[in-house]
């Protein structure tokens, strides 16, 4: 807009040397409207809200211009860089690096770092982009070296907070502070993953037999101290074997064997006996329960 109006303003003072028949004057001041025009178009610059421009002056550094209308001296001024303030996503990356553990993992990460002082980052390091990319890469590769591939599978937290101390201290001098670090993945050989997948089932399944024991030995102890019981209490003893018979007869229908021995130990070999259990059950049938056939308990010695 500014170099229209220029030109506008040359026309209309070249037009009278014109009309007057003086080429060469007409010419002239047509020229010189239109250096006057492009030398003030170019010393108009205008910087966005996240942007700072370097401004150098015949090769010296003179001022940091930003963001907004600026003006600039043409040809003696000049604008190698345009510096991006806001936050700026990184990723890098380390492949077949060994663990100090001696294993080639593949690590993937992503940097969040933004330029806090534009004039460094600009005069200090020659690209500064290329050299946070690169001691990044460095950083990554030592930190693997010196981590076990347990620690750096169970602690990634751990890792991305030892990377970013050590990026931000190699950028600092450049103007550069890193926010944070986040690694992505570790990616290990295929043969070592399916190896720590069979131990960690077989960690599982040692575990699984080790609570079955725990619980077979809890139920020996409770089976002891019932034994115990049962020792010096025989009616009590036999109280409870005529419950299990009863309970047996009752919730399956089948024929239950006996010894002869539990058969004169509970007092069931006489009529009265058969006769009372018959009855016990006859009554839960007849209340409701699932019935039961009728079962035959032999008085013959042995099994």
């Amino acid at each position: 807009m500014v170099c229209v109006v220029i030109l506008g303003i040359g026309a209309a003072l070249a037009y009278p040397s014109y009309k007057a028949a003086d080429n060469i004057g007409a010419v002239a001041i047509g020229a010189i409207a239109f250096v006057i025009a492009i030398a003030v178009s170019s010393g108009i610059q205008v910087a966005d809200q996240w942007d700072r421009a370097v401004i150098l002056r015949l090769g010296n550094f003179h001022s940091l211009k930003g963001p907004g209308l600026f003006f600039i001296i043409p040809v003696i001024d000049a604008i190698p860089y345009w510096i991006d303030t806001r936050v700026i996503t990184t990723g890098f990356k380390a492949e077949k690096t060994l663990t100090k553990d001696t294993v080639p993992v593949d690590v993937d990460a992503v940097l969040f770092w933004k330029v806090v002082d534009p004039k460094k980052a600009a005069l200090d390091v020659a690209d500064y982009q290329s050299a946070i990319s690169w001691a990044s890469q460095t950083a990554l590769r030592d930190v693997i070296g010196k981590t076990m591939l347990g620690d750096m599978l169970e602690g990634r937290d751990r890792i991305s907070g030892l990377l970013q101390k050590i990026i931000d201290e190699r950028t600092e001098p450049w103007g550069i502070n890193v926010i944070s670090v986040e690694v992505k993945d570790v990616l290990i050989p295929s043969g070592l993953e399916d190896a720590m997948s069979m131990q960690a089932q077989a960690e599982r399944e040692r575990q699984a037999r080790v609570i079955l024991g725990d619980a077979e030995r809890q139920i020996a102890e409770k089976f002891n101290e019932a034994g115990k019981s049962y020792e010096h209490n025989p009616i009590a003893f036999h109280l409870r074997a005529m419950n299990m018979l009863y309970e047996g007869l009752k919730e399956n229908s089948t024929i239950v064997i006996v010894p002869s021995t539990a058969v004169e130990s509970m007092q069931l070999g006489g009529l009265a006996g058969m006769t009372a259990l018959t009855m016990g059950i006859g009554q839960d049938g007849a209340n409701g329960h699932k019935g039961v056939p009728a079962s035959r308990i032999p008085e013959t010695n042995g099994v």
